[in-house]
């Protein structure tokens, strides 16, 4: 085991991924790389992790890098909300217990030369324990494990992104001494345009040169970048990424968002995925996913109807009956945070109950079946910019297999969203993280030991938020009472 080192004795690569580590020492050299950065998204999609020296990665990619467990212990605010010192760390797990040390496993065959650090490059890494056991509770993990179960069926998952943001240019980082803390003070930013222009052509080229700056590093990292888009809201965008299969468009959706904040930040701008910043008349942002199945003996689309007319296949219609009973139990992993759940108004273009309909963008899931058949897809328009890339692909694969399975039949399609008569969408994530508790098919997919973990970081949040005084309480009640 020592001599053959800690990944390759633990068999925690594939020939191709062995293969490209072979190569990667000459190919950092010819590029002129000192730093790679070695990262893994945690339970909330936040890139975590450490830079290697590139003298030192021919032993990372031996023995692999250890990091910190408690890291999975974290609530959006980065504070530890478990006592990881007492016995089980407090959840009773024993190998978690005392901030203990997991071990990254680079992924070879993500590397990226990052356009916007020169001499940088990056990596993706897995989890592991020091006996070699993968580590589960790692979100990446359970979304590839989802994707198993499919292709145990012969089907391979299909997504393309569409994602909202905002792009602000920074006034004030808020760097003062003042401003630390768990959180420390947002930045202060400006528009770079006024909103209410939706893609018109002029708006846009006010905002064109930052957005080509975009555009280059998101194309030199290898993103299939389709558009730019000028939204609805002041200072909002939208990027627009092709089909990949199986977990490329959350490994895409990670690096991007990670990209973006990076870029933006070096030229004096600011990006947020955040769904609704208080900014005077900002409009929500959100993160269309357009899903389909393919499949694997031939690689033609699941969800298209064999004799060619319009409408979705059997197949495709189990599969959109799985989204939507489901639903209300996926949103915590759709919709993670206390602010998304106030996207949720009538006549807005978001969703506000569970339904689907025909080319409606209204409706949560949009059904798109009247083109051409490869291109036969659900679109599901409830999750927000801050999912977790990992949990929202997982939900929508474990929900839409589960229908499959059950032979599942929508109801029928709504031509009137906003005044349907369908179970309304959870109104708060403390609600949603009690359609996800009571979740069989949910639980069953995601595990139930992380399912319960979730719920713990995530009641957490919801308790401190609830205990927080906010601005209108004040306005409202300070000199009234």
């Amino acid at each position: 085991m020592s001599a053959a080192g800690f990944i390759a004795g633990h068999g925690l690569w594939s020939a191709a991924q062995a293969e490209a580590a072979a190569e990667l020492p000459r190919r950092l050299e010819a590029e002129g790389i000192h730093s790679v950065r070695l990262s893994f998204p945690d339970l909330h999609g936040i890139l975590r992790g450490k830079t290697v020296m590139a003298a030192a990665l021919p032993g990372a990619l031996k023995h692999g890098l250890s990091i910190t467990s408690s890291l999975w212990l974290k609530d959006t605010s980065h504070r530890t909300v478990v006592p990881v010192f007492s016995a089980g760390a407090g959840i009773g797990r024993a190998d978690l217990q005392g901030a203990g040390d997991l071990v990254m496993v680079p992924d070879p065959l993500s590397l990226r030369l990052l356009p916007w650090a020169p001499g940088t490059a990056w990596m993706l890494c897995d989890l592991a324990f020091a006996d070699g056991t993968p580590f589960v509770w790692s979100p990446r993990r359970i979304a590839l494990a989802a994707a198993e179960r499919l292709a145990a069926r012969g089907l391979e998952f299909v997504s393309g992104l569409e994602v909202e943001f905002h792009l602000t240019r920074m006034v004030d980082p808020r760097l003062g001494l003042a401003d630390a803390g768990q959180p420390g003070t947002p930045p202060d930013v400006e528009l770079l345009h006024q909103g209410y222009a939706y893609l018109t052509e002029q708006r846009y080229d006010t905002i064109e040169p930052v957005l080509d700056i975009l555009r280059r590093d998101c194309e030199a990292l290898g993103l299939p970048l389709i558009s730019m888009e000028l939204e609805f809201g002041p200072s909002q965008v939208e990027f627009v990424f092709g089909p990949q299969s199986g977990l490329a468009s959350a490994d895409d959706m990670t690096l991007f968002r990670n990209a973006a904040k990076q870029i933006a930040r070096r030229h004096g701008y600011h990006a947020s995925f955040m769904c609704r910043p208080a900014l005077p008349e900002a409009m929500s942002s959100g993160w269309h996913l357009h899903q389909s199945l393919r499949r694997a003996n031939d690689g033609t689309n699941a969800f298209a109807r064999p004799d060619g007319r319009p409408g979705l296949s059997e197949t495709g219609r189990h599969y959109l009956a799985g989204l939507l009973a489901e639903a209300a139990g996926a949103m915590p992993l759709t919709t993670p945070t206390i602010n998304g759940y106030k996207r949720y108004r009538a006549n807005s273009l978001a969703p506000d109950r569970i339904a689907w309909g025909e080319d409606n963008r209204g409706a949560m899931l949009r059904v798109l079946a009247k083109g051409e058949a490869g291109a036969t897809r659900i679109e599901n328009r409830v999750g927000e910019p801050a999912a977790n890339p990992y949990l929202y692909l997982a939900s929508q694969m474990i929900s839409g297999l589960a229908g499959i399975e059950a032979g599942l039949t929508p109801p029928e399609a709504v031509d009137s969203p906003y005044t349907a008569e369908a179970p309304r969408l959870p109104g708060s994530l403390e609600a949603a993280l009690g359609q996800l508790d009571a979740s069989a098919v949910l639980r069953a997919g995601l595990g139930d030991g992380f399912t319960d973990h979730f719920l713990r970081i995530k009641r957490a949040e919801v308790a401190r938020y609830n205990t927080a005084v906010t601005d209108w309480e004040h306005r409202e009640y300070f000199d009234l009472f």
